[in-house]
C-alpha cells in the first residue's frame, strides 16, 4: 500500500474513503496485472520474429494493438510490412494518421510503405508534403528529420534538415546532425561544409571533425575537396584561426610538410603566441622524419627571441634535430663535428644545469656512438647524473646510458653497478626492467649465458611489450645455440660480434662473425649471422644491400628465430628506403598470413591497411 500511496500522492489517498480506496487499488492492480502480460506477449511476439515465425508474431501484434493501438502500433506495422500485407498496413496508418494528423511518423510510415510497393511518386508526394508542412518549431523539425533517419530515408532527412533552416531563418542549425547523416551517405563534399560551419561556431568540435575526416578519407582527391573548401572559407572569414589549422593539420595528413610549416607560421604571426604551436608542430615534423622544416620551425621559434618560454628547448631539439638528419642518413667526420660544437656552443651559451641535462645526453651518445670518444661520453655523463634536481626519468636515462659507456669502454664491473642502481631505484617500472635486460644483455655479451638466461626469462613477462620481446628473442638465442653446444663456444664468438655491431663498429664485427664458420665448423648460428650482417648494413644505410641477408632468411630459415624479423624488416626497407610500396604491402601481409603469433602482426596490420588505403597515413 506504501508503493500505491506513493502512484498517486499521500496527500490524495488519505482523503478517499475506504470503499474508494479499495476500488482505487483493484484498478491499479489489474492494470499492473494487464502490463505485465502484454509484455510476456511482446517478448514472445519477438521471439517468434527471431525463430522466423513471422506470421505468429503478427497475430500477437495485432492482438496487442487492438488493446492499445498507440503504443503497438509500430511493432505492429512493422510485422504486416515484414509479411508485405500492405493494404492492411496502409489502413492502420490511415487510421492513425485521421486520429494525429499532427504526428509526421505516420505519414512518413505510409511514405515507406507506397515506396516498398513501388511507387515511389506517391511516397515523394507524401514525404513531399511533410516537408512543406514542417511547424516553426525547432525541436519538431528535429523529430521529423529522425524519423525519416530512422525510417532508413537518409535523403528526406537531410532535406528536413534544410527545410527547417529556412523556416527558422536560421543557416548554423542542424549542423552537427547533417554531419552525421551526410557522414552516413558518405557524401564527403557536404560533410566537409557541415563541418566547417559548425567549426565557425563550436570551434572544439576540431579535433572531432579531424577524427572522422581521417577514418573516411580515402586519399589525396578527397583532402583535396576539403583543400578547396578550406581556402574559400579562409577568404571568407580570414580572422577565424581554426581553420588555419585545420588547412595545417590537411598538409599534415597529405605529408606536404614545407606546405604545413607555411601555413602554421603564418597563423603563428597573426597569433603571436610565443612559439608554441609551431614548437608543438616541429615535433610533429620530426616524428615524420621531415627534419629540413622541423629545423626551419625551430629556428623560428629562436628568432622570437631569448625572453621567449620556447627559446631554450627549441635550441636543444633543434640540435636533436640536426642529430638525427645527419646520424639516420648518409654523413661524414665533418657533420659529426660540427654537431658536436653546435652541442659544446648550447653548453657554453646556457650552462651545464637541469635544463641543459638533455642536451648533455645527447652530446655524449653523439661522442660514444659516432665519434668513438668514449672518455668524453664517460666524462660528460658522470657529471650529468650528478647535476641537482635532475627529473627522476632522466636521470635514470643519463644513468643507463654511462652504463652502456662504461660497456664500449671496456670496465662491465662499472656498467652492471650502474644499471643495478637504476633497477634498483625504479622497480617493477619499464625503465626498471630496461635496467634489468641492459644487465642480461652484459652477461650475454660476455658470455655468462646462464645468468642472462635466468634474467631474460624473467623479463618475457615484462609490462613494456619491446622488453618482453627483446627478452624472448635473446633467451631463445641463447636456448638453441647451447642446448646441443654446452660450452657455447660459437655463440660466445657470436655474442662478440653483437657487441661490436652495438658499438658501431661494423668492418670488426663483420670479420668476427665470418670467423664463426672457419673456427666452429658445423655450427648452428647460419640465420643468426644472416641477421646479424642485415643489422650491420641498415647501420650503414646499404639498404639496397640489406635484402640478400633477409631474404636467404625468409626463403631457407622460415621456420627459424628471425624468420617474421626478416619479412618485417624486408617490407620496413621496401616501404621506407626503396619506395616499393608493392612490395612491402607483400611482406606485411605475410606477416599477417604466415607469422600470426609474431610481435609484428599488429604494427604489420596497420602497416599494410595504410599501404592498401584503408587507413591514413601515420594514423
Amino acid at each position: 500500500m506504501n508503493i500505491l500511496c506513493r502512484t498517486i500522492g499521500a496527500a490524495t489517498y488519505q482523503f478517499l474513503s475506504g470503499a474508494n480506496k479499495l476500488l482505487l487499488s483493484m484498478v491499479i492492480l489489474l492494470s499492473s496485472l494487464t502490463l505485465c502480460a502484454q509484455v510476456e506477449e511482446l517478448q514472445l511476439a519477438r521471439q517468434f520474429s527471431q525463430n522466423g515465425e513471422p506470421q505468429k508474431a503478427a497475430d500477437i501484434y495485432q492482438k496487442l494493438y487492438k488493446q492499445n493501438n498507440e503504443s503497438f502500433y509500430s511493432f505492429y506495422y512493422q510485422s504486416l510490412m515484414s509479411l508485405k500485407k500492405f493494404d492492411e498496413a496502409e489502413s492502420v496508418t490511415k487510421k492513425m494518421m485521421h486520429k494525429h494528423p499532427e504526428d509526421t511518423q505516420y505519414a512518413i510510415a505510409l511514405g515507406s510503405l507506397y515506396h516498398e510497393k513501388g511507387n515511389q511518386d506517391k511516397a515523394d508526394a507524401i514525404y513531399n508534403d511533410v516537408i512543406k508542412n514542417l511547424p516553426a518549431d525547432q525541436f519538431a523539425i528535429n523529430n521529423t528529420a529522425m524519423q525519416f533517419y530512422q525510417a532508413e530515408n537518409i535523403d528526406y532527412a537531410i532535406k528536413a534538415f534544410l527545410q527547417g533552416r529556412k523556416i527558422l531563418h536560421n543557416d548554423d542549425l542542424y549542423s552537427n546532425e547533417m554531419v552525421s547523416l551526410y557522414r552516413y551517405k558518405h557524401d564527403k563534399v557536404n560533410m566537409i561544409n557541415e563541418y566547417l560551419r559548425l567549426l565557425l561556431n563550436h570551434p572544439d568540435y576540431i579535433t572531432q571533425a579531424k577524427n572522422t575526416m581521417a577514418m573516411l578519407f580515402d586519399g589525396a582527391t578527397d583532402y583535396d575537396i576539403l583543400k578547396v573548401a578550406l581556402l574559400k572559407v579562409i577568404q571568407q572569414y580570414p580572422q577565424e584561426t581554426i581553420f588555419a589549422d585545420l588547412l595545417t593539420w590537411q598538409y599534415l595528413q597529405q605529408k606536404q610538410f614545407a606546405a604545413a610549416l607555411n601555413q602554421a607560421l603564418g597563423l603563428n604571426r597573426r597569433q603571436n603566441d610565443g612559439g608554441a604551436s609551431i614548437f608543438d608542430l616541429c615535433q610533429t615534423l620530426v616524428s615524420n622524419m621531415a627534419y629540413d622544416e622541423a629545423i626551419r620551425g625551430y629556428e623560428y621559434v629562436i628568432s622570437k627571441g631569448s625572453n621567449q618560454e620556447y627559446y631554450i628547448p627549441a635550441k636543444i631539439e633543434l640540435l636533436n634535430t640536426k642529430n638525427l638528419k645527419i646520424t639516420e642518413g648518409k654523413y661524414t667526420a665533418a657533420d659529426l663535428t660540427s654537431l658536436e660544437k653546435d652541442y659544446l656552443g648550447l653548453l657554453t651559451e646556457f650552462g651545464r644545469n637541469s635544463n641543459t641535462a638533455f642536451a648533455m645526453q645527447r652530446l655524449a651518445n653523439l661522442q660514444a656512438f659516432k665519434l668513438h670518444q668514449l672518455n668524453d661520453a664517460q666524462k660528460l655523463l658522470e657529471e650529468t647524473v650528478n647535476i641537482p634536481n635532475l627529473r627522476p626519468n632522466l636521470l635514470a636515462a643519463c644513468k643507463l646510458d654511462l652504463g652502456d659507456v662504461y660497456l664500449l669502454n671496456n670496465r662491465p664491473w662499472d656498467a652492471t653497478l650502474t644499471y643495478s642502481q637504476v633497477e634498483k631505484g625504479y622497480p617493477g617500472t619499464n625503465i626498471g626492467q630496461e635496467a634489468q635486460y641492459r644487465n642480461a644483455k652484459l652477461a650475454y655479451y660476455t658470455g655468462d649465458f646462464t645468468w642472462a638466461k635466468g634474467q631474460l626469462d624473467v623479463l618475457k613477462a615484462a609490462t613494456s611489450q619491446l622488453i618482453a620481446n627483446d627478452a624472448l628473442n635473446l633467451s631463445l638465442l641463447i636456448s638453441d645455440h647451447t642446448a646441443f653446444d654446452s660450452t657455447g663456444n660459437a655463440l660466445k664468438m657470436y655474442a662478440r660480434a653483437d657487441l661490436l655491431i652495438y658499438k658501431q663498429d661494423p668492418d670488426k664485427a663483420v670479420i668476427t662473425l665470418d670467423s664463426i664458420d672457419k673456427v666452429f665448423p658445423g655450427n648452428t648460428l647460419t640465420d643468426d649471422i644472416l641477421m646479424a650482417k642485415a643489422r650491420i648494413l641498415i647501420q650503414k644505410k646499404d639498404y639496397q644491400l640489406a635484402l640478400a641477408p633477409l631474404q636467404d632468411i625468409e626463403k631457407n630459415h622460415a621456420s627459424g628465430l628471425w624468420a617474421d624479423d626478416a619479412v618485417f624488416m624486408l617490407g620496413d626497407i621496401y616501404e621506407n628506403h626503396l619506395n616499393d610500396k608493392a612490395k612491402a604491402q607483400i611482406c606485411y601481409q605475410k606477416i599477417i598470413t604466415d607469422y600470426p603469433g609474431s610481435t609484428w602482426l599488429n604494427e604489420a596490420r596497420k602497416r599494410f591497411r595504410t599501404l592498401r588505403g584503408d587507413l591514413p597515413a601515420g594514423s
